[in-house]
């Protein structure tokens, strides 16, 4: 097979450039550059006129590894338009022929084997069983932000544990007191819990103008929230309890856990002890979506290594050479298990949880039958008053006074990762419950008082929803700087680049002293990298305050020419022109081999006879290998990859994405250099 599998166009003439300024065209080469590939040796994905993968594209030694959170934060924004269609279909629905609505959610459907089986109402199947899909995705997620997300520094847990517990807390205590002395107290935990995808969605459409700190921030949340309620759910709603069947169930997740020790990557195992610890679970008497959550919590997530990239890489390579069935089949293996568990779950049940079980879920709750006599009743009744309280009130209060305590209590060694408006913002969209809400009611209440609680639930997330779009448009008003403190915040983030800045050794462009870094690990000969370097081009032009740093990450298995123009950059940094041979090598992606690269060499005026010299002996071989053992400890394992002030910048790098990482970055660096 060929070597490259990722192979480039014929080089444009070359261009040179200065920050700030436009490229201005140089002499092209005496014989106008190497040929085109033919077409037999092109690669799909590549034409004409470069690659067509959008700038989200990353050469990875074979697979790009997307970022969990915001998969999870695309799934789950999108989903929700979706979920507000579904829940306004089932009260039009409802409304317009109450009957078939009753009918068909009340349709018994059965499963049976021999004399054995399951039989339950249709909606009764869609609460406790596809729901388990819902549950599964949140711990997921749960163990991903363990694993990889803000929470892998353990002492960040106690500003999102502490966030969840006071919103669910301060909502349940109204809800208590409205309901006081009536039959209907036990419903309080129809009160507590945060939709994720619907307080996702709304802060995504109002809070465009704040950091992504805060909707990874409400996202830790709703996950604790979410897994609190599934506790809940277990013990506070739960009847007779069968301890047969309890063991049952307990003893099938028993065996996940063990087949997870020995790392076991039998999908039909892990089905089949699911299935039959659900099955449990339903005849015990406990809802059955603990499965979801154990399962979730078991999966691990962890970033693809080089070692098992490479090893896919091969797999890939030799199925190239002799494409065969069983070749196919194991090089498939190999690919899957380059990628965590967790990443591969998600993937696959992410979708059909945000797209279809959720909005079948409203679809099946939302219906209620609305008039002037039974609105009047329902605010009225002390259970929609005490949901509606509990929400647009409760929440915004218990998750903005639990967070300052704890940043009281620590003397301010521990901050919220955001601004205080921020986290007053958050926690007015956390406000917005829905689906576990609307679960808790159907198990809580029954008849007129159930009603009433669907009211309750679906006017405090239309409230909500007004009150946080308020609450953060008036954050406009503001002065800047008080603004941006109030929104940013003053707390150190996380930083992922294992190996700070050196400018004794690193290559940067750009002011030494600017508030902001960019650092991009990247590949000569990676048509990716080739599409961010105009972006970078973009970002020093617009930006004062930033320094770009090139740090080099050679992919060789797929671009056999990377290492010998990464080495060939570092000897012409060593004649104090590496920039220049930068510019050069991508403006010539398609000819790096070594008569191109003496050539670019001559051009540049550089000492040729000691630039060929350094390339023979491989003079800086081991000065390229430093940058990529830098890479390996920082997680990186594909090109183009970037780190913004040292946190690792995730999905994709086009030129809007960018400058609002760069921007973020740039307001927290101004607040803390007043401080």
């Amino acid at each position: 097979m060929g070597e490259c599998s990722v192979p480039v166009e014929a080089p444009p003439p070359v261009q040179s450039w200065q920050p700030g300024g436009t490229p201005q065209p140089a002499e092209a080469s005496a014989d106008g550059g190497p040929e085109p590939l033919a077409e037999e040796d092109q690669c799909d994905g590549w034409s004409a006129a470069g690659p067509v993968a959008p700038l989200g594209g990353r050469t990875e030694w074979l697979r790009s590894l997307e970022a969990p959170l915001r998969e999870f934060l695309r799934a789950e924004t999108g989903g929700a338009a979706v979920l507000v269609s579904a829940a306004v279909a089932a009260l039009l629905w409802a409304n317009l022929g109450h009957s078939s609505y009753v009918a068909v959610w009340g349709t018994r459907l059965s499963v049976s084997v021999g004399s054995y089986g399951i039989g339950q109402d249709l909606g009764l199947w869609v609460n406790n069983g596809l729901m388990v899909f819902f549950f599964l995705v949140m711990g997921l997620e749960a163990r991903s932000e363990l694993d990889l997300g803000e929470l892998r520094d353990r002492r960040r847990l106690a500003f999102p544990v502490a966030a969840a517990l006071g919103g669910m807390a301060v909502p349940v205590c109204i809800y208590l007191l409205v309901n006081s002395g009536q039959p209907t107290v036990h419903g309080w935990g129809a009160a507590m819990s945060t939709d994720t995808a619907f307080a996702l969605g709304m802060l995504a459409l109002v809070g465009r103008r704040f950091p992504s700190a805060l909707r990874v921030f409400m996202l830790t949340v709703s996950v604790t929230d979410d897994l609190v309620a599934f506790i809940v759910i277990a013990t506070a709603y739960t009847g007779a309890v069968k301890l047969a069947a309890v063991l049952a169930g307990a003893g099938a997740l028993l065996v996940m856990v063990y087949l997870r020790s020995i790392r076991s990557r039998s999908g039909i195992a892990y089905a089949v002890l699911a299935a039959a610890a659900w099955v449990a679970f339903l005849k015990s008497g406990v809802d059955p979506v603990v499965v979801g959550v154990v399962v979730g919590l078991l999966a691990v997530a962890y970033p693809a290594g080089r070692a098992e990239l490479e090893r896919a890489s091969d797999l890939f390579r030799v199925f190239r050479e002799q494409p065969t069935f069983e070749y196919a089949r194991t090089a498939g293996r190999g690919l899957r298990s380059a990628i965590s568990p967790n990443e591969r779950l998600q993937h696959l049940y992410l979708p059909f949880a945000s797209y279809v079980v959720v909005p079948l879920f409203a679809l099946a709750n939302a219906g209620v039958t609305l008039d002037f006599h039974f609105l009047s009743v329902a605010f009225g009744s002390a259970v929609t008053l005490g949901i509606l309280f509990g929400y647009v009130v409760g929440k915004p209060v218990g998750i903005f006074g639990a967070t300052w305590l704890v940043a009281r209590l620590s003397r301010g060694r521990v901050r919220p990762p955001v601004g205080w408006v921020s986290v007053a913002g958050g926690g007015a969209i956390a406000g917005i419950g829905f689906t576990v809400s609307l679960l808790i009611a159907t198990l809580a209440f029954k008849g007129a008082q159930l009603e009433e609680a669907k009211v309750g639930v679906l006017s405090a997330a239309l409230c909500a929803s007004l009150v946080s779009w308020a609450a953060l448009r008036a954050v406009s008003a503001l002065p800047e700087r008080v603004r941006l403190s109030a929104i940013f915040g003053n707390a150190r983030g996380l930083v992922d680049l294992a190996v700070p800045v050196d400018e004794s050794r690193d290559h940067v462009r750009g002011p030494g002293d600017a508030l902001v870094t960019l650092v991009e690990y990247g590949d000569f000969e990676c048509p990716y990298c080739g599409q961010a370097e105009a972006v970078v081009r973009e970002l020093l032009a617009d930006f004062g305050e930033l320094r770009y740093v090139w740090r080099h990450l050679p992919l060789r298995d797929v671009h056999p020419h990377a290492q010998l123009a990464a080495e060939a950059a570092e000897a012409s940094g060593a004649q104090g022109r590496f920039w220049e041979m930068y510019d050069l090598l991508f403006s010539h992606q398609g000819a790096l081999q070594v008569g191109d690269l003496l050539t670019y060499a001559e051009g540049l005026g550089l000492d040729v006879k000691r630039f060929a010299a350094a390339l023979r002996k491989q003079k800086f071989a081991q000065r390229v290998a430093e940058d990529v053992d830098s890479a390996d400890l920082s997680g990186v394992s594909g090109t183009p990859t970037f780190f913004v002030n040292g946190r690792r910048h995730y999905g994709v790098y086009d030129i809007a994405t960018l400058s609002a990482e760069v921007r973020s970055a740039l307001a927290r660096a101004t607040i803390a250099s007043t401080q």
